[in-house]
């Protein structure tokens, strides 16, 4: 469980949030999940991701254009400008690859960020046991010689397309004293100020800085006096949760929030769609097609769910086609892997599941499960073809996918009972720990050029023996897998890397580790006076550019 009686309860009542005198200085953003943790790189979460972008900067991202580029680099690291060259190793190939951060740059509290909190960063995203969800950007590199306070050179022991992409940095000064005093890694993560006390200025780096936190409720950003870019546009910047996105809508409609961004924590698109037909002039719709998917995880460790011949079936049963034409208005394209059609790396030439009830009655009949009395499937010793399913809870759209899942496999004589949870619990306690029996259904973010090696490769399973690190949480097991995703990574050759790409989107489409939905067309819906706001569509969100948002 989270360490969550240690955080204070900052009280907001002195800070007007509501009404149109204020709508100018503050911009109140309504969220339907609120962060299990606010550690950087514990817990991959959406909601998180978002939430922390408003205070905490990475050295890279890519931008709206989808071009890598420097956030706190002054420069970014190339082999054309030379700050990115190949090294031989006593093991092989690698490449020593040298960040410039940008000078003049402070975290909250004053204290310069440098190399040091590059360096403390790298120290503990390589240690398995620190339960970070990804901990291949730092763990890659062998070595770190610091130049100066500004420049370091990271010695990567192979060769890796995403040499010039480096995650966020961690305050040296406020964790290293928290790290020394944990008696390992994994009682640090426990300890992190991020959770215990995220309102600490020498957390935040970016152009606002965490003011006040309510658990469950809301956080509020305020500019951060250290800030050298460009001046914040709001007095105060606050993300409040409304969980139920019936009354997150009915908040957006009377204006007690002013808007609801699409990165996967706002309004559902059917909520988006109807808002706009019911009121086109009030605000500015947003329907970004995005590399975001739905999808649902299966229980490898369920016998029902081992069976490969089960996994087919179930995507065989479910009419995917309809359900995101009469849901979405055709906005959001059926999946057939992970990679949307958008990505560069996209294969056709996959295994497709159009659907095909028959085809599901007659791969379960293959793997022994035969129609009853009452239409549900039953194997030789009587036991019922029952799985649960579960999503987040109060997510109004997926709860109604749920419903249309559950009749629709019925067809197909499967039992499904809904099983749901909050949001926080689900991705802080269940899927993180692969607590689960049946199916968990939830989207999957990634970045432009990001392999599958956070959620498909065998060594990011979480494990009560790594702390739960990694985000493979459905135990996907496969050597060619593996493989391919190592070479991907370190194939510079975009066609080479292509046909690796190719070939592990048909390993997924044959194996079906996970069921494919559909791609997600974000909706942002934002206010008219609102200038700067620019969604990206990928895993690297726009409140990374917060800071150039302001009012008309």
């Amino acid at each position: 469980m989270k360490l969550r009686s240690a955080i204070a309860v900052i009280g907001l009542a002195a800070l007007p949030l509501t009404g149109p005198a204020q709508a100018k200085d503050d911009l109140v953003i309504g969220v339907a999940q609120f962060p299990s943790s606010l550690h950087p790189s514990i817990d991959a979460e959406v909601i998180k991701s978002y939430v922390l972008d408003f205070g905490i900067r990475p050295v890279t991202a890519f931008n709206a254009d989808w071009k890598n580029s420097c956030i706190l680099c002054a420069e970014l690291p190339t082999i054309a400008n030379g700050l990115a060259k190949f090294e031989d190793r006593s093991d092989g190939r690698g490449m020593a690859v040298t960040i410039k951060l940008k000078p003049g740059m402070k975290w909250g509290d004053g204290v310069p960020v440098t190399t040091k909190d590059l360096e403390f960063t790298w120290k503990v995203g390589r240690d398995p046991a620190s339960g970070w969800s990804n901990n291949d950007p730092w763990d890659r590199a062998a070595s770190l010689d610091i130049i100066d306070a500004n420049t370091a050179v990271m010695h990567l022991r192979s060769v890796t397309v995403s040499y010039n992409q480096w995650n966020i940095l961690l305050p040296a000064h406020i964790e290293a004293p928290v790290l020394e005093k944990a008696a390992n890694a994994a009682d640090y993560i426990k300890q992190t100020t991020f959770n215990r006390a995220p309102t600490t200025p020498g957390l935040w780096n970016g152009p606002y800085r965490m003011t006040q936190y309510q658990s469950g409720n809301q956080v509020v950003f305020e500019p951060n006096p250290q800030w050298t870019g460009t001046k914040p546009g709001f007095k105060h910047i606050v993300l409040r949760l409304i969980d139920k996105t019936p009354a997150l809508l009915a908040n957006l409609e009377s204006g007690d929030i002013d808007m609801v961004n699409g990165e996967g924590v706002g309004l559902t698109i059917d909520q988006a769609i109807a808002l706009q037909k019911k009121s086109p002039d009030k605000f500015t719709y947003i329907f970004k097609p995005a590399l975001t998917y739905e999808h649902i995880d299966l229980q490898i460790n369920n016998p029902i769910l081992a069976d490969l011949r089960t996994r087919r079936a179930l995507l065989y049963g479910i009419d995917r086609k309809t359900l995101v034409n009469k849901l979405f208005e055709g906005k959001q394209p059926v999946a057939d892997t992970w990679v949307n059609p958008l990505n560069p790396m996209y294969s056709a030439d996959v295994a497709k599941y159009p659907y095909d009830p028959a085809r599901a009655k007659a791969l379960l009949a293959e793997a022994g499960w035969k129609p009853g009395s009452d239409g549900i499937c039953r194997n030789a010793k009587g036991e019922r073809l029952s799985l649960e399913l579960s999503t987040t809870a109060g997510n109004q759209l997926r709860e109604l996918v749920e419903q249309v899942l559950q009749n629709q496999w019925k067809a197909s004589c499967v039992e499904i009972t809904i099983k749901n949870e909050p949001p926080r619990t689900l991705f802080g306690e269940t899927i993180k720990k692969r607590a689960f029996t049946g199916l968990i259904m939830y989207g999957w973010s990634s970045a432009v050029t990001e392999g599958p090696r956070r959620t498909l490769y065998s060594g990011q399973t979480p494990t009560a023996e790594n702390n739960w690190a990694g985000a493979n949480y459905i135990a996907f097991n496969n050597k060619r897998m593996d493989t391919l995703i190592d070479q991907a990574e370190t194939e510079l050759d975009a066609a080479k890397a292509k046909v690796m790409w190719a070939e592990m989107q048909k390993i997924y489409a044959d194996q079906l580790p996970v069921l494919p939905l559909f791609f997600r067309a974000e909706p942002h819906i934002v206010p008219k006076w609102l200038a700067g706001y620019t969604p990206t569509g990928h895993g690297d969100f726009s409140a990374l550019w917060s800071e150039n948002w302001h009012t008309k």
